[in-house]
């Protein structure tokens, strides 16, 4: 396949990126500062300099994936929606690419309430809290998108940098091991998102995993 990634020097990005080219995939990196990758990505990564928000529709139906691993600052969060309705715009009407957006894990169920509900309770949310809401509402305006060929995926509630394990999937509640722990290693969600692509199940819909 032909994979686009917006955002692959950042966590989930560069993640994707590295796990894409292992399995033989042809990949392409949209990023704001080149610099960053030294380190993260492999010397001859295919980069593009270049503003996601100038993304055309002639350069993205050019691949059969365009991954939004977008990240931002928790005051400019609601650019997670801004960036998500320009590609909703750009790709109207159209089956390629599958277009995936890297979801936050605060729109999952937990229990009888979503975990974005628990999270603004925190009495530090207001340092953090701007992020879930907004991915939140990126998810929302997904679910209200039924002429793009999208595909969300939520981490677990603790998504850090770490290797790949095995891993359990699921759809639209928070996952918690047998200790109630919910932990995805962010290359185990390389190889859960590039599992989804090569053999699709669901489209239009979002998924969820946690290291098993």
């Amino acid at each position: 396949m032909k994979i686009a990634i917006i955002g692959a020097t950042g966590h989930a990005g560069s993640a994707i990126f590295k796990e894409a080219l292992k399995r033989g995939h042809e990949v392409t990196g949209y990023v704001r500062h080149p610099d960053k990758s030294v380190g993260i990505l492999p010397p001859d990564a295919d980069l593009i300099q270049q503003d996601a928000f100038t993304l055309t529709r002639e350069q993205l139906t050019g691949y059969d994936a365009v991954i939004d691993a977008f990240a931002t600052t928790v005051e400019q969060a609601y650019l997670h929606i801004d960036l998500a309705d320009h590609l909703i715009h750009e790709l109207r009407n159209t089956d390629k690419p599958r277009v995936i957006f890297i979801l936050g894990a605060g729109s999952l169920k937990n229990g009888d309430h979503t975990l974005y509900d628990t999270l603004k309770k925190d009495p530090h949310a207001a340092a953090f809290i701007n992020t879930p809401l907004n991915q939140f509402r990126e998810l929302q305006l997904l679910r209200w998108t039924d002429n793009v060929n999208w595909l969300g995926i939520s981490p677990s509630a603790n998504f850090q940098p770490g290797p790949a394990t095995a891993y359990v999937r699921g759809k639209d509640e928070l996952l918690k091991d047998d200790s109630g722990k919910s932990v995805l290693n962010s290359d185990t969600l390389a190889v859960a998102l590039l599992d989804e692509l090569e053999n699709p199940t669901i489209k239009q819909a979002r998924f969820t995993a946690r290291n098993a």
